[in-house]
């Protein structure tokens, strides 16, 4: 596997890890929590969250709007432990996926459904970003929206 790919998907699994942390600290009910009334639920925020690297896989893989829709109804999540199981297999499959890519196949463009043109590698930097971005958000939802402090390294 390239190097920057390990490193990448080290830093996917670290957002993973710390997500599945800030759910064991949630119960159920939580799940309907929603700060504010036009924005994801936290467990709107989960189900998104547990299916990014699945997701954002297939988007950087070239599937269209329409699959992409039909993905995510296939993909309701509505539990904590069903969303524990989607994170985990969502995160496998982009590892797994990315490990077999040669260095060749990493920088070839691909261009999304909106029009994005990104390689690979990019991709997967973009993937990285958004896991991130919307752990910030739980985490902030949770502590200055719900008063809730989680104990949970956000960082390594």
């Amino acid at each position: 596997m390239n190097k920057y790919c390990g490193a990448a998907l080290n830093q996917i699994r670290i957002a993973v890890d710390s997500i599945k942390e800030l759910m064991m600290s949630l119960r159920e009910e939580d799940l309907t929590f929603r700060p504010t009334l036009t924005k994801f639920s936290i467990g709107e925020l989960l189900e998104h969250l547990s299916l990014i690297c699945e997701a954002d896989l297939l988007i950087a893989s070239g599937m269209s709007k329409e699959e992409m829709e039909s993905f995510y109804v296939e993909h309701k999540l509505s539990s904590l432990s069903k969303m524990e199981a989607a994170i985990d297999h969502s995160f496998l499959l982009l590892k797994s996926t990315y490990e077999g890519f040669s260095d060749e196949q990493l920088f070839e463009q691909i261009k999304s459904y909106w029009g994005a043109v990104y390689t690979r590698y990019e991709w997967l930097l973009e993937i990285l970003a958004h896991i991130y971005h919307h752990r910030g958000q739980l985490h902030a939802m949770l502590v200055h929206m719900y008063r809730k402090e989680p104990p949970i390294a956000l960082f390594e």
